[in-house]
């Protein structure tokens, strides 16, 4: 980890959050507080690991960490709020869900969500900051596998390969069988598909 200047502080919780671009599923966010004396080697941004390193860090960090949670914002609450927003309660969720309270708080990305405790935004903080690092890693793992889950109920989206994000393969999908349940409606390539699917099926009415 590059040089990064920690608050003077016992508990820290580092947060991030994954999910905020895909057109389907919740934002998902993570807080993990790592316990100093049961260090872990190899934290880094998600991302930037291997599925395979990612795997094994997750389970890592579940044993070692001495607290983690994870905290959600469901697509309703996504389309209500809006993606940012969203976002902060998904990350308020995650520090409240925590069984240790933390002295000090450190975010990913440049803004803080209100918290009951002093908090940081920390600009690449998923490869500064280990907490953080660790909080993608459960906050990745975790959305990856809730769309595999969705690949089983909706195979014809190919939701395990994109992950929900707008990709040539999703968007041919979505204009192909439309929107499900889980889909974002108020995101612009949904509401289009919706949109869509409304006018075809409005011209096959007339057209009986």
């Amino acid at each position: 980890m590059p040089d990064f200047i920690y608050p003077a502080a016992r508990l820290i919780a580092g947060v991030d959050e994954v999910g905020r671009g895909p057109l389907v599923g919740a934002v998902v966010t993570a807080a993990v507080i790592l316990d100093p004396a049961n260090p872990i080697t190899g934290l880094a941004d998600s991302k930037k690991l291997s599925e395979k390193r990612r795997l094994a860090l997750y389970d890592e960090i579940k044993e070692k960490a001495l607290a983690w949670s994870l905290g959600r914002a469901e697509p309703e609450e996504i389309d209500q709020l809006n993606i940012l927003h969203a976002t902060m309660l998904a990350m308020q969720r995650a520090v409240a869900g925590l069984s240790l309270q933390p002295d000090y708080v450190l975010i990913d990305g440049n803004r803080c969500p209100p918290l009951p405790m002093p908090s940081q935004a920390v600009v690449k903080g998923d490869s500064l900051v280990a907490e953080i690092s660790a909080a993608s890693i459960i906050a990745k793992v975790s959305r990856d596998r809730e769309m595999a889950e969705l690949d089983l109920l909706f195979p014809q989206y190919g939701f395990a390969q994109h992950k929900g994000y707008p990709t040539a393969l999703h968007m041919e999908k979505l204009m192909q069988h439309g929107a499900t349940p889980h889909h974002r409606r108020s995101f612009a390539p949904v509401r289009n598909a919706l949109i869509d699917a409304d006018v075809l099926a409005a011209r096959q009415t007339l057209t009986l």
